[in-house]
């Protein structure tokens, strides 16, 4: 009786995650159908990357996403739309993200720098203002770095800090792996709570963006990026910003989850010689509910600057 009950438990398993993988398998080639095109493709190391391009300002910002923004030129769009009045603004989406191709090159930030900036060369886009949320906090000091010709000013939206605690951590890329194929991450997502919920995003953006999540999330190239995190903070920990680049650094007020987090980002402006922090009351993705603020304080701290 026992043995009966096992092999029906097994059974019963078996046939749920069939059903899952075979359902994950049909909705994501039903979806690779839906999923509008944006922006335009430029070729770098022989492969397409995406980049929208809106507004046609004299000065240009170029928009880098943080880590996992699966639609990073939607996800910006709030942003984007209050910034492109006045500046010519470039979201720029990665190998593995949003309408990007995928790669096999390994995701350090030497790479996933280079292949941005030669974007930017393609487009004839040669001197503007660097605006990252999240890990292009890491990308973003290294970029300044290596182009300070280029460079005007960078912004950061609840950035990244190298020195900043728990990003040493291995993280289970295998198990994400799995979920992914298997479908049980599609399972996941569709009973969890609606990231967009309440926001000012229209249905058509949410659509599209849950469908390129479904497709980015937990990729080959996204995973490859998340193994080599701990590395990529290390590798910035001896950087930092030039001390004649305007830096702005948007920071959410209360993040718990990080200590020390206020700090961290005002240690980064104390030799600047036009620095500045704007603490946020907003989640993690600031630009989802403060993209007005976000954009007024840009245009102000820009004019000081000048």
């Amino acid at each position: 009786m026992i043995l009966k009950i096992v092999g029906a438990i097994v059974i019963a398993i078996i046939l749920f995650l069939g059903i899952v993988y075979i359902t994950n398998v049909i909705s994501s080639n039903s979806e690779a159908k839906k999923i509008d095109s944006y922006g335009q493709h430029v070729s770098v190391d022989g492969k397409n990357m995406n980049v929208l391009i809106q507004g046609d300002g004299k000065e240009t910002i170029v928009l880098l996403p943080g880590f996992g923004t699966a639609a990073p030129a939607l996800d910006f769009k709030l942003l984007i739309d209050e910034l492109s009045p006045y500046y010519k603004v470039v979201a720029v989406e990665p190998f593995g993200y949003g309408l990007s191709d995928a790669t096999e090159k390994e995701r350090t930030t030497e790479n996933i720098v280079s292949e941005v900036h030669e974007a930017l060369q393609q487009l004839d886009i040669h001197q503007y203002m660097l605006m990252g949320h999240s890990i292009a906090g890491i990308y973003g000091i290294d970029y300044v770095n290596k182009y300070p010709d280029e460079v005007t000013a960078f912004v950061g939206i609840d950035s990244s800090v190298s020195t900043q605690p728990g990003m040493d951590a291995k993280l289970p890329t295998k198990t994400f792996a799995f979920l992914k194929k298997s479908g049980l991450q599609r399972l996941v997502v569709k009973f969890s709570s609606d990231p967009y919920a309440g926001l000012a995003f229209d249905e058509h953006t949410v659509e599209q963006m849950n469908m390129l999540s479904n497709k980015n999330s937990n990729s080959s190239t996204t995973l490859n990026e998340m193994d080599h995190i701990a590395s990529n903070f290390k590798g910035a920990q001896g950087l930092t910003f030039p001390k004649d680049l305007p830096l702005l650094l948007f920071v959410q007020a209360n993040n718990e989850g990080v200590e020390g987090w206020i700090p961290l980002h005002e240690g980064q402006i104390k030799d600047s010689v036009h620095g500045k922090v704007i603490t946020m009351d907003g989640e993690h993705y600031l630009h989802h509910t403060l993209f007005k603020e976000i954009a007024e304080d840009v245009r102000a701290f820009m004019n000081e600057a000048k």
